[in-house]
């Protein structure tokens, strides 16, 4: 491995980190800000910390992270921002999946790899505040690098406006990169969040893009800073706006129905949660992403 690519692998790690904190801080600040209507005569939250290690098999280090939640908030239900970079040897069911979807056959070769990157999962205590999902990361073998990434919007309550605003500024934030950008990564977006056994799609859509790798690490690592910087300005705004609305009985039901499709979305789909559990990551900072409470009907 270069000088090189332990610098860039090095700067990826410590962007995610910055993200993670400003992140953190407005969140918090949410809870802050929130002294009128629904739960605002609760204590304002606060994420717990909590360092998370990546099991080895022959227990030497293999990287970890920060799992930092908040439970109960005002504005908040739980939300969790995790960061992590971790590193080894994939096990044979993670090299089968890497070879088929990257077309790296060899990884039975030299089975080493280094992940590092933040995902963020918000449910909210009002219905009218739309829970969100977001990860940016770099992942690295001896085959390649790629990046990956982006964020969506998943309302029980879908307003018009609201969806506009989130996708608008992710879109302004894509096109700093050229115009041909947003439109694919919201067409891979409405793909990758559709839950087949459910014909529909979790939610309202964002932007989404993997193994992306244009042989440009700058200017790949340009792009993949920006979307994790329209997350912010894309979500805050609408949370705002919808935390002072009142909710009754049949919000709260709509809300908890949605977090079941939400629940079995990231347990039976999602690409973080199997990667996570089959490297042998923090089954807690893994599984962060599931709602605090759910409905079936």
């Amino acid at each position: 491995m270069t000088d090189s690519m332990e610098q860039q692998k090095a700067q990826a790690s410590a962007w995610f980190r910055t993200l993670r904190d400003d992140i953190v801080a407005a969140f918090e600040g949410l809870e802050d800000s929130h002294d009128v209507g629904p739960f605002s005569d609760q204590p304002a939250g606060r994420f717990e910390v909590t360092e998370t290690k990546r099991a080895s098999d022959d227990g030497t280090d293999a990287g970890g992270g920060l799992m930092s939640v908040m439970r109960g908030g005002r504005v908040f239900e739980k939300v969790g921002v995790n960061v992590s970079t971790v590193f080894g040897t994939l096990g044979e069911r993670a090299q089968a999946a890497m070879a088929a979807r990257k077309g790296l056959p060899g990884m039975k070769d030299d089975p080493r790899f280094w992940a590092s990157g933040i995902s963020l999962v918000a449910h909210m205590q009002n219905p009218h505040c739309p829970a969100v999902h977001m990860n940016t990361r770099m992942f690295w073998t001896p085959y390649g690098w790629w990046f990956g990434g982006g964020s969506d919007l998943n309302p029980c309550l879908e307003y018009d406006e609201d969806t506009g605003h989130f996708h608008g500024v992710q879109k302004e934030h894509c096109d700093r990169h050229g115009d041909q950008h947003y439109p694919r990564l919201k067409e891979w977006a409405d793909e990758y969040f559709y839950i087949p056994h459910r014909g529909r799609a979790r939610g309202v859509g964002g932007i989404f893009l993997d193994d992306h790798n244009s042989g440009d690490w700058d200017t790949d690592f340009a792009f993949i800073q920006d979307i994790g910087k329209a997350f912010l300005p894309a979500f805050v705004p609408l949370i705002e706006k919808r935390r002072v609305d009142d909710f009754g009985d049949t919000e709260k039901h709509a809300q908890l129905v949605h977090r079941g499709l939400y629940a079995e979305y990231n347990l039976v789909y999602d690409r973080g949660t199997k990667f996570g559990l089959e490297t042998g990551h923090d089954a807690n900072a893994v599984l962060m992403s599931l709602p605090p409470m759910a409905k079936w009907v």
